[in-house]
């Protein structure tokens, strides 16, 4: 039985007693103020939004100057944005870490793949009475030997998600691509193909629909983005897409029109949670599960950057994080708090009321720096194992200023953000940090079973 039908039955009671006037209306007042207060404990909904291959040089709030994104700097200039959020160097291993909140070597098996047997950020959020949805890119059912998808359609839904919309769910890029004529599987179904049917539009309006439908309770939405990806290709909003022979020509030059598309598409987000009259209870996040794709480099008031996609220096790992939260957030800041993407699950579940017993994370709840600006962390640690194309394994900590290896290799990464001049000579202070992130490393070794911990991690930066 509702709380307001309760209400209901109680104020007929009030009425029927034999009480003074003041005192019934005394009365009435507590059961309106109960239902007052219960209201207004709505959970508040998430969306949780992650590019594909953006970093952090990439957004105008961050220093580009070569990139239109108005709907991102503002939700910048109206929220909190981050100088220090780092993901895995590579797509899979961010998002099995940012959906179980766990270090890669508790739960990342493959390149492509998430055992069914963990749990998600969506399994936790869907117990605790949230809606969920999920659009936009999976690459996690795995591959067999000769390069298929599983077929299982239902994977979303045993991770948590009560309706999803996704490319590469149980069919892969040979089958069809994500962007112009997509091949998309929404709810255990592929959609009918169209030519001019543009991917990343239709994981928006999915979404769209989505809000306007569970507008009433709260939801949680996961929208991790097939842009801006290669191949960099054009977008509706480019001249070339109205020769339909031309939507697959594939050049670097439509990096920039997909950067504007994407950002494009967070106003369409934002205009339907206003319009719905949920923007100001929704915690929206903005972030990208790696560096920049090697062959883009990007102009910045701060200099040219060249992407680096897979690779442990800096620019493989450094993303955009912007939060908004218009009810909590009432002032804008920059923030210097260290992030990584264990820190989101932990987050969610502080904001749901989910007991820490029901999950395992080696992440920290975000709340503290929302609500306080404060430091959740002195630094972040990083376990890569990709098993994915030419790129290496290695382990490191860092702090955004200084950066130590698992093989004792230590940057100044603020000096020196390619990585080009480890230290030899540290100063007192220097070398305290360095005897800190090694005493971290050691004890994460510790932890890390033994076939994660072979000669595949003793490389050289």
């Amino acid at each position: 039985m509702g709380l307001f039908v309760r209400i209901q039955i109680k104020l007929e009671i009030i009425k029927m007693l034999k009480l003074s006037i003041s005192l019934k209306l005394f009365l009435i007042f507590i059961l309106f103020g109960m239902l007052s207060c219960k209201q207004e404990e709505k959970m508040p909904n998430i969306v949780l939004v992650m590019a594909d291959d953006m970093g952090y040089e990439c957004l105008g709030c961050n220093g580009s100057t070569e990139y239109i994104t108005p709907n991102l700097d503002r939700l910048a200039a109206n929220g909190i944005r981050f100088e220090h959020c780092y993901a895995q160097p590579l797509c899979t291993p961010s998002r099995v870490k940012i959906m179980t909140g766990q270090f890669n070597f508790r739960n990342y098996e493959d390149f492509g793949y998430l055992n069914p047997n963990q749990v998600t950020f969506a399994n936790l959020l869907k117990d605790a009475g949230y809606s969920t949805c999920i659009a936009g890119k999976w690459q996690l059912n795995g591959l067999n030997r000769n390069n298929e998808g599983n077929q299982d359609v239902n994977r979303p839904f045993q991770f948590g998600f009560d309706e999803y919309c996704l490319w590469q769910l149980n069919r892969y890029k040979h089958e069809g691509e994500r962007f112009a004529n997509p091949l998309i599987t929404q709810n255990g179904s592929d959609l009918q193909r169209n030519n001019n049917w543009y991917g990343p539009q239709i994981f928006a309006d999915f979404i769209c629909d989505f809000i306007e439908r569970k507008s009433e309770q709260a939801f949680f939405i996961y929208y991790p983005m097939v842009l801006t990806h290669d191949p960099f290709v054009p977008t509706p909003d480019s001249p070339e897409w109205s020769d339909a022979s031309r939507r697959y020509e594939k050049d670097t030059a439509y990096f920039a029109d997909m950067m504007n598309y994407t950002d494009k598409i967070i106003g369409q987000l934002e205009t339907k949670l206003k319009e719905k009259g949920v923007w100001e209870n929704t915690l929206f996040i903005f972030t990208a599960d790696n560096g920049t794709h090697v062959s883009i480099v990007s102009s910045t008031n701060y200099g040219n950057i060249r992407g680096a996609k897979g690779a442990w220096i800096n620019t493989g790992n450094h993303v955009p994080l912007i939060i908004s939260w218009p009810k909590k957030i009432k002032k804008n800041f920059v923030s210097n708090a260290l992030v990584s993407f264990a820190d989101f699950l932990p987050t969610f579940c502080e904001l749901a009321n989910i007991s820490e017993s029901l999950y395992q994370t080696d992440g920290k709840s975000l709340l503290p720096v929302i609500e306080e600006n404060c430091k959740i962390q002195e630094e972040v640690f990083i376990h890569y194992a990709p098993r994915w194309g030419k790129w290496k394994s290695n382990r490191w900590v860092s702090n955004g200023n200084y950066k130590l290896y698992q093989n004792g290799m230590f940057y100044h990464t603020k000096n020196d953000s390619i990585e080009k001049m480890p230290l030899k000579s540290l100063s007192p202070e220097e070398e305290k940090i360095r005897v800190r992130f090694q005493n971290i490393i050691d004890e994460k070794e510790k932890e890390i079973p033994f076939h994660l911990n072979d000669t595949i991690f003793k490389v050289q930066p």
